[in-house]
């Protein structure tokens, strides 16, 4: 069973940073893609970042310059480092991951969601 396990949330001051963990469990025969996402209380989920397994990459307007995504291809893991962060940055944070599986589909999976704070 395919699972994608996030770590690496909690609560940080403005300004600070804090890096984020996403990590695809389970047999597969490769992943497309990562990103990550995230939700603020009542609003819209929206793009954080994007990679691809070719090391292409898309940010969302709001954390382009602060964020980078990374990716280990062969470990199937993204990463997320989050530097000069505010407190509009407050949100749950979801990996997702594009993932062929060992039957050549694709699939998308979603993560349990890690909560992000940033605030004094």
């Amino acid at each position: 069973q395919v699972q994608l396990v996030e770590s690496g949330g909690g609560l940080v001051q403005p300004g600070g940073s804090l890096r984020l963990s996403c990590a695809v469990s389970g047999k597969t025969s490769g992943v497309n893609a990562m990103g990550w996402y995230r939700q603020a209380p009542g609003k819209q989920r929206e793009l954080v970042a994007v990679i691809t397994s070719g090391g292409s990459t898309d940010y969302g307007d709001s954390v382009k310059g602060r964020f980078t995504i990374s990716n280990d291809n062969a470990k199937n893991t993204a990463s997320l480092q989050m530097n000069s962060l505010k407190p509009e940055d407050t949100a749950v944070y979801y990996c997702n991951a594009h993932i062929r599986t060992v039957t050549m589909t694709t699939l998308l999976y979603w993560g349990q969601g890690t909560q992000v704070t940033v605030s004094s």
